[in-house]
């Protein structure tokens, strides 16, 4: 679930070994029709466009979590990547648009993995217990919080962490939607106000704590005693379902939300 791309797949630069050995003109066994077929060869070069940005994203990555923004230079993450620094400008512009999306991006992996750490959950105190520690094991969050405070000094990186956000939330109402509706618990909130209030609380509870030292088993306490109860196992004779979004349940003669 990566983040949608700011740039754009690069052209082979001559004299760049780097960058032409993403090109199958240059690669050991590489087609030797290449040049005559355009479309082959736009398509090569998006694909080792594609790998230069995620080898670079992995090592900003890396290096972003353990140095901090000031900490890492782009020659540094060059160095990591094995790459040229004039290749950072050339697909993220600045230092500061790589450390956004690389955050962005990273966000996006916890949430999946949190999902995919619930799956087996039977009851509602087990999913979000799942969730919860999977998220609070990783710095993910609070390397994503540092994004979100950078964009208040750069307003032109907001859209990414936007786009980031709104598929935070739509993803995890998502989930939530599908495990209440797959175990027939019953929500105390509807799905999108969950997954809001779920991300909300995590990167409050992960910046306050790592300002205060705390260790992820004392992060994962915290935010569940934060969250407290999301859902309920259902009571017998009310069937669950999702109307627009919202929860709805119903029995003979009432209903709830």
């Amino acid at each position: 679930m990566t983040p949608k791309r700011t740039g754009t797949a690069a052209e082979p630069i001559a004299g760049d070994p780097k960058r032409a050995a993403g090109d199958p003109k240059h690669a050991a066994g590489g087609p030797k029709h290449v040049a005559c077929d355009p479309k082959h060869a736009a398509r090569a070069t998006r694909t080792a466009g594609r790998r230069m940005r995620s080898l670079l994203l992995d090592a900003a990555s890396r290096l972003f979590r353990e140095r901090g923004l000031a900490g890492a230079s782009i020659s540094d993450i060059a160095a990591a990547a094995d790459a040229f620094p004039s290749q950072i400008t050339y697909y993220f512009r600045t230092k500061e648009a790589l450390f956004v999306e690389a955050a962005c991006r990273d966000m996006l992996y916890v949430a999946r993995a949190a999902e995919q750490a619930a799956l087996q959950a039977e009851s509602p105190r087990d999913y979000t217990r799942a969730l919860v520690e999977a998220v609070t094991k990783t710095d993910a969050v609070a390397f994503f919080a540092e994004a979100l405070t950078l964009t208040r000094r750069r307003p032109d990186l907001a859209p990414l962490v936007e786009r980031t956000v709104e598929r935070l939330h739509a993803e995890g109402m998502r989930a939530y939607a599908g495990q209440i509706e797959r175990h027939g618990w019953r929500s105390l909130r509807d799905p999108d106000a969950s997954s809001r209030r779920f991300w909300a609380i995590a990167i409050g509870v992960m910046v306050e704590g790592y300002a205060m030292g705390r260790s992820p088993e004392e992060l994962a306490a915290e935010m569940l005693r934060v969250l407290g109860d999301q859902a309920t196992t259902k009571a017998a004779g009310q069937p669950f379902r999702i109307v627009g979004g919202a929860t709805e349940e119903t029995s003979e003669g009432e209903s709830s939300s």
